[in-house]
């Protein structure tokens, strides 16, 4: 997406933000928009985990606990 704006669109939107906030105002949208930046990946990243996490468990496979017989046609009754 952005990388179609290219570097004179860059400079043309950094000029009109410039005339349409003013220079004091630019500062504080830039802290603003760099604070929501950062939460948005912390939240990200938190999801990503929690998938990981759910996927691992789900991937955990029990084993059947193996039949003692003394034989295996014992073993074939107890299965039928």
């Amino acid at each position: 997406m952005l990388s179609s704006i290219g570097i004179p669109g860059l400079i043309l939107i950094l000029i009109i933000a410039l005339v349409i906030f003013g220079p004091s105002k630019l500062p504080e949208i830039g802290r603003a928009f760099g604070r929501t930046l950062t939460e948005f990946k912390s939240a990200a990243k938190d999801l990503t985990k929690e998938d990981d996490e759910e996927k691992a468990a789900k991937s955990v496979k029990v084993e059947p606990a193996p039949i003692l017989a003394s034989s295996t046609e014992e073993a074939v009754k107890r299965v039928n």
